[in-house]
């Protein structure tokens, strides 16, 4: 049994907070087979504060400064950047919007360690959120057809599952810190995704039922994406522009699971305008909301479950037969194509390779061969070496083949790139990132951003 340090660190529109875990990983083969990793454990063993996520203003992320509050964490939690395996670094809701968002990230990312994931789409936001809340795990134990919502500063996460398993996700401009006060009650910010259903003006104090009518059309964009109200206009008006598909209304019956900054506004009365936004109203319009009115599930870290998901819940082994030639690790960030069992077997597969290839390095995905001989592993490298194309070689197989199937390659196209990994199942439309070896395996992120029903 060998263990991994991971770090989590989230960078929300409100907050920012940083998780240090210890994920034991343990060969599941026998003596005599082919080592076969696998994540056995994880344990939180160090929770950062909870720190508000400084601004330098409406536009920029103060990078200085957060590097300052991730030092104090290592320190505080005993620990150096050299000591990590792994981890994720996600930004999230408004603060992945600001200008400088992607600076910020790649500035973090090589100052706190050399993490596996260094970017999060809302899609990637809401699975990790609902595995750090224990919602999978919940609708896993009892089989419950879960909706969970991630209700942050900037924008709401949900995530539908069924056995445990995660079948829909979505992204709504709903949270706290859309509308922001000076400690006075002088609206300092209004988000622009507000316009269009408040006539409240920045510079002024605004009235209760102004925040209330506010809040409760909030609460109803909400209510309606759980099918516990009629659709309106509503719906559609705050659902992000950043997700791939529509939200599409579950059936009913649900349990509704919250987490994220809001949710313990939800829970616990907090005076108006006590952490300078809308939260502690809007927390209160869901308690009173049809969203209450049924089945809840509310996790013990519900302001915590992005990060715990993004330190504990992001990272998986590959399988341990992979090839590596000419290739630095990590990697982020590559788009993944996927071929049928029919495709890999195609005489023309050279060419749609090829095609796929034309404009950016991507992950060709695989089914592979369940017991497969010299000559059937040899046919596929062949078609593959056929596209001729001068981009590296970034392969995925599902079956146990990584290693045979990189040697055909490598023998075929001596001093290319190639990387070769198996035992990842990977969906069209995902994002694979792939971390330093962890023994004979790699430690990768698989992140999906397209999941409907």
């Amino acid at each position: 049994m060998a263990e991994l340090l991971s770090v989590g660190l989230d960078v929300g529109t409100t907050t920012s907070q940083m998780i240090l875990s210890r994920l034991r990983t343990e060969n599941k083969a026998s003596a005599f087979s082919v080592p076969e990793l696998s994540i056995t454990d994880r344990q939180v063993i160090y929770r950062g504060p909870v720190r508000f996520t400084p601004l330098l203003n409406e536009q920029l992320v103060d990078a200085n400064k957060l590097k300052e509050l991730v030092a104090e964490d290592y320190r505080a939690a005993g620990i150096t950047p050299e000591q990590v395996d792994t981890g994720a670094i996600i930004i999230t809701g408004e603060t992945s919007r600001k200008e400088n968002a992607a600076a910020v990230l790649k500035s973090l990312s090589s100052f706190a360690g050399n993490f596996v994931v260094a970017t999060a789409g809302p899609d990637l936001e809401s699975i990790l959120a609902a595995r750090g809340a224990g919602a999978t795990d919940y609708s896993s134990t009892t089989g419950e057809r879960v909706l969970h919502m991630d209700i942050g500063g900037g924008t709401t996460n949900l995530c539908l599952i069924e056995d445990g398993h995660i079948i829909r996700t979505g992204c709504f401009n709903v949270g706290g810190r859309l509308l922001k006060r000076s400690p006075e009650g002088v609206v300092t910010y209004l988000s622009p995704v507000l316009r269009e259903l408040t006539d409240i003006p920045t510079g002024q104090i605004p009235t209760h039922p102004q925040i209330a009518a506010l809040t409760a059309l909030l609460t109803q964009t909400l209510a309606q994406a759980a099918g516990l109200a009629p659709e309106t206009g509503l719906l559609r008006l705050l659902e992000t522009g950043e997700v791939q598909t529509p939200w599409q209304i579950p059936k009913q019956p649900l349990t509704i699971s919250f987490s994220g900054g809001v949710t313990c506004c939800i829970e616990k009365d907090f005076p108006p305008n006590a952490f300078g936004d809308i939260g502690p109203e809007l927390g209160q319009a869901i308690r009173t909301s049809p969203l209450f009115g049924g089945k809840t599930f509310l996790p013990e870290e519900a302001i915590r479950a992005t990060v715990i998901g993004a330190g504990c819940h992001s990272v998986t082994l590959s399988g341990s037969t992979v090839y590596l030639r000419e290739v630095s690790l990590p990697m982020q960030n590559l788009p993944v194509t996927v071929f049928s069992q029919e495709e890999q077997e195609d005489p023309n597969l050279s060419e749609k390779i090829r095609c796929v290839l034309t404009e950016e390095d991507r992950v060709l995905a695989f089914p592979g061969f369940s017991a497969p001989d010299h000559s059937r592993v040899r046919r596929l490298a062949e078609r593959i070496a056929g596209s001729e194309t001068p981009r590296p070689l970034y392969l995925c197989v599902q079956q146990d083949m990584a290693k045979a199937l990189g040697q055909a390659l490598a023998l075929l196209l001596p001093g290319k790139p190639i990387l070769c990994i198996d035992r990842v199942w990977l969906e069209e439309g995902s994002y694979l990132d792939i971390g330093a070896p962890v023994g004979p395996a790699l430690p990768v992120v698989v992140k999906t951003l397209i999941l409907s029903h």
